[in-house]
């Protein structure tokens, strides 16, 4: 016997449905619940909200239904010859073939839901019984109805219509009129299956371009040909088919021509074991080049796929006011709709940290990206990282309850881990907080190479889910070199894996996940930025760090992609938009929030920020790496702090210990620098360190280079705080991370309210920049075509 699996499409859907898997794959609807943001369980057995009407929410409800019933079933049945699904149905069927998992399914009917409710020009289908397509097609051939497509061909003698509500209207009243049948209008709000989706066709096009799909290990037909998918096209007709008509009545008279004798439907309803039988009794034939009738091909012939029919092939194309085109736009070929803000970057990356747009608020030190500025960013659909860089493990802690009690359990925030090649100790200490709170999405910056902490707080927690696929935490690394963009997206190091499983910090099973993953799930390519940067030049690293990205992936064929975004120098939409054009998949901002009423630093400081321009930053050295020769990009209009820290550091290289510094440099470092002598300098910072760090006091007393360290870093984190609590008679002295970012951005809203930094809330900001972009790109596009 040769078997077909069949999945029914949108309109199978009822109240109830799924009752008897309620209480099998638990695991498996959890996954759907958490991508969804809600129990879908519920949904699908008493209507709960968000309901079975709307097409966003109705479409993942019956891919999860349909999907748990093929499982069932599969359980104690053989797999079959041949799948085929209807509309939403063929993701089920290419689910059932191993293209891709759950959970991408899942993410997958989710987004192609959004995007046909959020695309839809407005407009209906309408279903005809009882009538051949030819007399369908000769009823419509009016020109007041040559704005429909036929959308589905179900069998022979039912078709389904897209296109203008008014329209279908009239086609109900013709088809009624000349008694070609019964017009029964579905409940549906768009034109689905039509021209008039091609603008979602291509949205959705540039999302699947982010997913990898697998060929079906069991043959799938699809609906835009009603032939089997051939290899490397799953991503080509998923996006086609939004905007194709769904062709059921040629796909099962393909397989009735292969030989296959039993259909079973899985799903709810019987609608597609009703139409395997119509077709049976009638199955399509297509025309010959000489015109002749010709019966379905056997298994023998040649899969070419059918030329795809349509209502309107040579007709005007859709009214204006369906599908907002140029006046000259009147041919029925798809345009390319103008990109909005939520299209920029990858669609994938958008899914899986939960976003609106792709763009990110990044930490800034010692909580200057606040708590408020974090939850801000979470409220408007966005995400930013708290600046835990510099604080102490209870002030983490704090923040960490603070944000829970603002944001409840479903929201999303991020936390900062600061590189301390200095203090190793500190960061497993913090790292081991975040596992504690369950901490998800990580932003590591600051590394010049991976460390058992980072490895630690990616993997900790890792696991398999139910259909086999690793997942981990999400951690982004900011990167601004090869070497280190290297060795993030390759596979931890065999020797810290096995370190972590020996200090039972990783479990067995962690670790055997952690080899077959990349340490960074993304990687953030940092430009010219404000605080720790290499200065370099975006146009060159991101090209780079995407390539190498590509090759890794290659290498060691990761069963997850890594994203790639940019950072740093991004202060205007046009700077955005150029990131974007580069192949970002995300944006990171940062010294364009820290001049916002939500970041926690003064507002003298902010006032001085509000002030600069584009050339008004500097180098200087930083404190947590000062002996490294680490450098942060500051302000330097308004302070004397980047000049008075590179003498620090050239006093540093010159010299091996304080006393061998001539007096009248001592002394002018006392009197214009430290505002104190440099023994009580050092009384200070001895007493900072002891008891936290006496290892450090140990090596100062015997290294007077060392101590001379301490004490210039002593300079660095005092000039840091004085800023921050704005202590306006050490001005001069204001130590202020900024890039030329800020400059950017304030020549944008010069002359705008947003002059103002009262008035740049952090989530104005990220609209501000993201629709420029897309305002521009969507520019660019035009004068191109133009």
């Amino acid at each position: 016997m040769t078997t077909a699996w069949l999945f029914p499409g949108q309109g199978s859907q009822h109240i109830g449905m799924g009752r008897s898997l309620a209480e099998r794959f638990p695991e498996l609807w959890e996954t759907a619940d958490r991508i969804l943001g809600y129990s879908v369980r519920d949904q699908c057995l008493t209507g709960a909200a968000p309901g079975l009407t709307d097409t966003r929410h109705v479409q993942p409800a019956l891919f999860v239904v349909n999907a748990l019933t093929h499982l069932a079933y599969r359980a104690d049945h053989p797999e079959p010859q041949w799948i085929a699904g209807h509309s939403l149905g063929e993701y089920n069927a290419l689910l059932a073939a191993g293209c891709f998992d759950f959970a991408t399914g899942v993410r997958l009917v989710k987004h192609r839901g959004e995007i046909m409710s959020q695309d839809s020009p407005g407009g209906g289908m309408l279903a005809v019984i009882g009538a051949s397509a030819s007399a369908v097609a000769e009823s419509l051939a009016a020109p007041d109805l040559a704005g429909l497509d036929i959308a589905n061909r179900n069998s022979a003698t039912q078709l389904v219509l897209s296109g203008p509500v008014a329209l279908l209207e009239r086609a109900a009243a013709t088809v009624t009129h000349r008694k070609r049948g019964r017009a029964i209008p579905l409940r549906v709000s768009a034109p689905f299956h039509s021209r008039y989706m091609a603008g979602a066709a291509e949205r959705f096009a540039r999302f699947l371009e982010t997913v990898d799909f697998a060929d079906p290990r069991i043959p799938v037909v699809a609906n835009v040909t009603g032939r089997p998918y051939p290899p490397g096209a799953v991503a080509d007709l998923l996006a086609r088919q939004l905007a194709a008509p769904v062709r059921w009545w040629e796909s099962m008279s393909h397989l009735l021509g292969l030989g296959v004798t039993e259909a079973v439907e899985l799903g709810p309803g019987t609608v597609l074991t009703g139409l395997w039988r119509q077709a049976a009794d009638e199955p399509y034939r297509h025309e010959s080049g000489t015109g002749e009738r010709v019966d379905p091909p056997s298994a023998t012939e040649a899969d070419e796929p059918l030329p795809v029919p349509t209502v309107a092939a040579d007709r005007p194309g859709p009214p204006r006011h369906l599908v907002p085109e140029p006046p000259a736009a009147t041919s029925a070929t798809p345009i390319r709709s103008a990109p909005e803000a939520a299209d920029l970057g990858s669609a994938a990356f958008r899914w899986d940290y939960g976003l609106r747009y792709a763009y990110l608020a990044g930490s800034m030190f010692q909580g200057i990206a606040s708590t408020e500025l974090v939850a801000r960013m979470s409220r408007a659909g966005l995400l930013g990282f708290f600046g835990a860089g510099g604080l102490s493990l209870p002030e983490v802690d704090a923040a960490i309850a603070r944000l829970r009690t603002e944001l409840g359990d479903g929201g999303r925030f991020g936390m900062n881990l600061l590189a301390t090649p200095d203090d190793p100790q500190a960061e497993r200490a913090l790292v081991r907080r975040y596992l504690e709170q369950d901490i998800q999405y990580i932003e590591a910056s600051g590394y010049t190479g991976v460390t058992a902490g980072v490895i630690h707080l990616r993997f900790g927690g890792a696991r398999r889910q139910p259909d086999g696929s690793p997942t981990a935490r999400h951690l982004i690394a900011k990167v601004s070199r090869p070497e280190v963009a290297e060795a993030f997206t390759a596979p931890p190091p065999d020797r810290l894996l096995r370190q972590l499983v020996d200090e039972k910090a990783l479990s067995a099973t962690e670790a055997e996940i952690a080899a077959t993953m990349p340490v960074a799930g993304d990687l953030c390519v940092e430009a010219d930025s404000g605080g720790h940067t290499d200065g370099g030049n975006p146009y060159v690293l991101l090209p780079a760090l995407i390539r190498l990205r590509d090759r890794c992936m290659s290498q060691h064929r990761y069963p997850v992609g890594i994203r790639v975004g940019a950072a740093g120098g991004l202060g205007s939409p046009e700077a955005v938009a150029a990131a974007f054009l580069l192949g970002a998949d995300f944006v990171l901002t940062g010294s364009v929030n820290q001049a916002t009423p939500q970041a926690d630093t003064s507002d003298a400081v902010k006032d001085m920020l509000a002030a600069l321009d584009v050339q008004d930053t500097e180098y200087a050295p930083a404190g947590d790496m000062f002996e490294l020769g680490a450098r942060v990009q500051v302000v330097r209009k308004g302070t004397l702090f980047a000049a008075r820290a590179n003498k620090l550091y050239q006093l540093y290289r010159q010299h091996d210990g304080l006393d061998d510094i001539d007096e009248a440099t001592r002394a002018l470092l006392e009197k214009r620098y430290f505002g104190r002598t440099i023994a009580d300098v050092w009384d200070e910072t001895a007493a900072h360190l002891r008891g936290r760090r006496d290892a450090d006091l140990d090596r100062a007393d015997r290294d007077p280079k060392y101590r001379m360290a301490l004490v210039f870093r002593w300079y660095l984190a005092r000039t840091n705080r004085w800023a921050r609590d704005g202590v306006t008679d050490q001005k001069v002295n204001f130590q202020i991370h900024c890039g030329p970012a800020l400059g950017d951005f304030n020549r944008v809203v010069a002359d705008t309210p947003m002059t103002d930094w009262r008035r740049r809330d952090v989530d104005a900001v990220a609209e501000l920049l993201m629709t420029g972009a897309a305002r521009i790109l969507d520019r660019g596009r035009m004068d191109h075509r133009s």
